[in-house]
């Protein structure tokens, strides 16, 4: 009962205080009800020490790989960070605790020619229509999935070609738009979008076949279905065109600062992993075609 009643608390303070996503706070919770489950007849919160979260962890690693034991460790210390902030405890067991090192693999991204490909859809339906102006506006404006789906009617404005976009922790930012996700945008939004509500009125841009929210998974089926049509072989996922979005741009000349700006990052760190890519790309382009480049 002790340890529910503090993830209870903890998961209402990621949720009103910092902002955090629902599926950000499902991943903290699950790892929390995991720490409980061990500790939970063992010892009570505020008597965990350094040693038995040392246990702790070597207990999970033996199931879980780096990445997940890493994740938990950033979880328990976001929640003991908490605790002492309620005064529930009276120190950190995990100050001492380093998250492994995790090797990052470079994301995957589509070629300019795979993007016109998939871009390249078969117009005749309203559904069509749809599945134009959401993927015309993900490249145009490199959104994650979710932002895409949450998108209101009212956060497009076609007039100035931008789009209000609200990020991770409920960050705003404006992102302009493209002609080509105009265009589509206009298209689906004057002539389609209204044909496909059902009988109940719906705020949400894009929608489902049942006239609500469009769906991380049915927007994935949307894409893997088109790229099989396209015959696009590269495995990727929708997150994979936020990814060709930045380094499209980082290709053409655009400079890291802008394109954090434009992702939402609020690190530069994390856009710096699209200079990598260019530059894998630009290594294989020089052992493919360079003479003496084998």
């Amino acid at each position: 009962m002790d340890y529910k009643k503090q993830i209870d608390k903890f998961k209402d303070y990621l949720l009103i205080e910092k902002k955090y996503s629902q599926n950000t706070i499902i991943s903290y919770c699950n790892d929390l009800n995991k720490f409980a489950q061990y500790f939970g007849n063992k010892k009570k919160l505020p008597a965990i020490d350094n040693q038995d979260i040392k246990e702790y962890i070597k207990f999970i690693s033996q199931n879980e790989n780096s990445k997940s034991v890493a994740r938990n460790i950033s979880t328990l210390k976001s929640f003991y960070k908490f605790l002492l902030i309620e005064q529930y405890v009276s120190k950190n067991p995990l100050e001492s605790i380093v998250r492994p090192k995790i090797k990052k693999d470079l994301p995957k991204v589509l070629s300019e020619t795979e993007v016109e490909k998939l871009l390249d859809i078969k117009l005749g339906d309203h559904y069509s229509y749809r599945n134009k102006a959401m993927l015309e506006l993900m490249y145009s404006s490199g959104l994650r999935v979710s932002e895409l789906i949450s998108l209101q009617v009212t956060d497009v404005d076609l007039e100035m070609d931008m789009v209000r976009i609200f990020g991770k922790g409920s960050k705003e930012r404006i992102i302009p738009l493209g002609d080509y996700a105009k265009d589509a945008l206009k298209e689906y939004i004057n002539n389609h979008r209204q044909s496909m509500l059902k009988k109940r009125p719906s705020n949400y841009l894009f929608l489902s076949s049942r006239g609500d929210k469009m769906t991380r998974q049915a927007f994935f089926k949307i894409i893997k279905k088109l790229a099989c049509e396209q015959g696009i072989k590269t495995d990727f996922s929708p997150h994979t065109l936020r990814h060709s979005f930045a380094t499209h741009l980082l290709k053409h000349g655009a400079d890291l600062r802008s394109i954090q700006e434009l992702l939402g990052h609020s690190d530069v760190s994390s856009t710096q992993i699209y200079t990598h890519i260019s530059n894998e790309k630009l290594k294989e382009n020089y052992q493919e075609f360079h003479p003496h480049g084998k």
